[in-house]
Order: structure tokens, then C-alpha cells, then sequence
């Protein structure tokens, strides 16, 4: 669906049967960014892993929306003290952003919640198994405790379908390798909680970024403009066309400006354990290699 605007300009020309047009639609949009926290590490001072991915070693994970609200009570009484509500106040850790040191696993996290860490700097808690797994869920979904209940993947199968069955590699790109007709995810795994990233699959039109919506364009000239904004103000709009160029049109030559307010890709035929993992795939993208 695209509402449709005419350019208030005296020299506009009037073209009729705007809406018989058969325009192409190339973008496909991405989520609103969220908070997102990825595989944290609670208060060590060692060298940065950042570049392991979200996925578990041993299996896929499921975190329920009632483990993730405890988690968050759990977090508030325990961690925020030293952690931050936003857990960023220890140097060089930033939980909020996935900005972590060693841990891979939820076993990891709760090893190191319940054995403590760096000569002391972090303590061992004394918590019990369903409190160790509700605060892992907390952390997984990115200090959301309202977060719906998502489940992480393996990785690498997750890989597989984004560059097959998902189709996701027709258009966005990853490490500067695909089109640039959709947004770029090679860093998605940072803006994004994996509950986003569910529901980005699973509901695009309701987890549209508005900056990223595709745009049809008639200039004056006729000219038929069709790709993904990236920029608007009063005067200009920014975006990148069908053939994957950088444009920037001043609205005193647009005739007609239709901007789209549903996804252009629908939801998929993956199966629950395919989306599961395509969320872990995505999660794990942060920017490296």
C-alpha cells in the first residue's frame, strides 16, 4: 500500500492514472532498532570476543516473556548496582550493546553469575537454577522485559537460508557483499533484540522503519524514480534507486511522491525452526567477520 502526495509547485504537471502505473518495488525493509544486548559478560576485564555469534554451541535456546519480566526484577536487584540500569556503567562493557569479553553460551554467563570473576571485581551470586536461566533470558532480549517469547537457532543453518530459501540475500547486504536495494545488515545483530528480529520476519509491516520505506517518484520530466529513502527533509528526498545509485531530488521537481507504508516482502513459508534459525544468523551479525 503507498499513499500518494502531489508537490505543491506551480509548475507541476498533472498526470493522471498515477495508480495504473506498474511501478517497482525493490526494497526490502528491516525493523525499528531496539535496544539490543547480545551475549553479555558480567563485569571481566579480559580481551574482547566480539566477534562470536548469538547462536548456542550446545542447541537452540527458548526464552518465554514470563522468564524475561522475571529476569528483569532479578537484574534491577542484583546487577544494576554495578552494571548500570542500562548496563554500561563497568569500563569497557557495554551490556545494552552486546558489548561483552568472553562469553559464548548461556552456560557461560550463569558460570560466570555463579562463580564470580576477575579476581573479585565480579562476585559469585548465589541464585538458583530458574533464577540463573530467567536472568540469561533478560540479557538475551536485550533488557526488554516485555519481550515476546523467541527462540535462537543454529547459526550457520540460519546462513544457509538467508543466501537460499529466505530469499534475503536478493536484496540486503552483508559485508559488502549483495545488493544495496534493502538496508545493509552487517551490523543488525547490535540495533536489534532477537525479538525484533522475529517479528521483522514474521511481521514486517508492523516492524517497518519508517526512514526505510520504499518511495515511487514521477519528476516533471516523467521520469519514474522507484527505491528505498534514505534522508527527507522539507526541500529534498534521499534514497537509493532500482539501480542501486545514491539520488538526492529536490521536491520542486517531483511531480508525484508515493511513499509506502506496508513491507514490500511478506512473511515467508519458513517453518518455526527455520525462522529460529534465521533470528540466530541475524543476531550474530555485529560488524566483524
Amino acid at each position: 500500500m503507498f499513499y500518494s502526495s502531489l508537490v505543491k509547485n506551480k509548475n507541476t504537471k498533472m498526470i493522471r492514472n498515477v495508480h495504473e502505473l506498474n511501478f517497482l518495488h525493490t526494497a526490502i525493509l528491516t525493523a525499528a532498532p531496539t535496544r539490543r544486548l547480545l551475549l553479555p559478560l558480567l563485569g571481566v576485564y579480559l580481551l574482547s570476543c566480539a566477534g562470536h555469534g548469538m547462536a548456542q554451541e550446545d542447541g537452540d535456546h527458548t526464552y518465554t516473556s514470563e522468564a524475561i519480566e522475571k529476569g528483569s526484577r532479578i537484574y534491577v536487584q542484583q546487577c544494576s548496582l554495578c552494571h548500570g540500569v542500562g548496563g554500561d556503567r563497568v569500563d569497557g562493557i557495554n551490556l545494552s550493546i552486546g558489548k561483552f569479553k568472553t562469553v559464548i553460551a548461556d552456560d557461560d554467563i550463569k558460570r560466570v553469575i555463579s562463580g564470580g570473576q576477575g579476581e573479585g571485581r565480579m562476585p559469585a551470586f548465589d541464585m538458583k537454577s530458574v533464577q540463573l536461566n530467567n536472568i540469561v533470558a533478560y540479557l538475551r532480549a536485550g533488557f526488554h522485559p516485555s519481550n515476546v517469547n523467541f527462540r535462537l537457532g543454529n547459526a550457520e543453518q540460519g546462513k544457509l537460508l538467508f543466501n537460499g530459501k529466505g530469499n534475503c540475500s536478493d536484496c540486503h547486504r552483508i559485508h559488502g557483499s549483495g545488493p544495496r536495494t534493502a538496508p545493509d545488515l552487517s551490523e543488525i545483530g547490535l540495533t536489534l533484540t532477537p525479538g525484533a528480529l522475529q517479528r521483522s520476519i514474521l511481521e514486517p509491516d508492523g516492524s517497518l522503519l519508517p526512514i526505510n520505506r520504499a518511495v515511487n517518484i514521477i519528476m516533471l520530466d516523467e521520469e519514474i524514480v522507484v527505491g528505498r529513502r534514505l534522508n527527507e527533509d522539507t526541500y529534498s528526498v534521499q534514497l537509493i534507486d532500482s539501480n542501486e545509485q545514491l539520488r538526492s531530488l529536490l521536491k520542486t521537481d517531483i511531480a508525484v511522491y508515493e511513499l509506502s507504508v506496508t513491507a514490500t516482502h511478506k512473511p515467508n513459508s519458513l517453518n518455526d525452526n527455520e525462522v529460529a534459525d534465521l533470528v540466530g544468523y541475524l543476531s550474530s551479525l555485529r560488524g566483524q567477520r
